[in-house]
C-alpha cells in the first residue's frame, strides 16, 4: 500500500513540473553592482589628494614581512569614506581607515607585503575606492627588491 501511495505522489510531482527537472548551480563569483553615473548621489562626494602614493622600500630579505602605508588628505567639503581597498595580489593585504576622514584631515591606508617565496624586484599596487568626485579608483604602488635566501 505504501508503495502505491509513494508511486502516486511521485507521479503527481513529476507531472506538475513544466519540463525536465534542472539542477540549480549557485554562482560563487562575487558581484559588484555599480550605479550608472547619472544615478549616483553627488551630494556626498568629496575630493582627496595623495601625500605619498608611490614608495620604494629598497631591499628586504626573502621571508620578511614589509609594513607599507600611504597617506592622503581629504581636500573636499564632505567626509571622505574609503569604501574598499584591493591589493594586486594575495601576497599583499591592506586595511582602510574604519572611520570617515573629516574635510581637511589626513588618513592612511596601511598594509603589509609577505615576501615569502618571492625574489627580485617586486612592484605591487593597491586600488582604493572612495566617495570621491573622480569616479575611477585611485591606485597606490610600492616597489621592493627581495633578496633571495641563500
Amino acid at each position: 500500500m505504501r508503495l502505491i501511495l509513494l508511486s502516486a505522489l511521485l507521479a503527481i510531482v513529476v507531472s506538475s513540473c513544466n519540463g525536465p527537472v534542472k539542477k540549480e548551480v549557485k554562482d560563487t563569483t562575487p558581484t559588484v553592482m555599480a550605479l550608472p553615473e547619472e544615478k549616483k548621489d553627488t551630494a556626498d562626494l568629496t575630493t582627496m589628494q595623495w601625500i605619498d602614493s608611490v614608495k620604494d622600500y629598497g631591499k628586504i630579505a626573502e621571508g620578511q614581512k614589509l609594513e607599507v602605508s600611504f597617506r592622503f588628505r581629504n581636500t573636499g567639503k564632505k567626509p571622505l569614506v574609503i569604501e574598499g581597498v584591493h591589493p594586486s595580489c594575495g601576497c599583499t593585504v591592506a586595511d582602510p581607515p574604519k572611520e570617515p576622514i573629516a574635510p581637511g584631515a589626513e588618513g592612511e591606508i596601511k598594509g603589509s607585503f609577505d615576501s615569502n617565496g618571492k625574489s627580485g624586484q617586486q612592484h605591487k599596487t593597491i586600488s582604493v575606492s572612495a566617495n570621491t568626485k573622480n569616479t575611477e579608483n585611485s591606485e597606490v604602488a610600492f616597489t621592493v627588491e627581495v633578496i633571495k635566501k641563500s
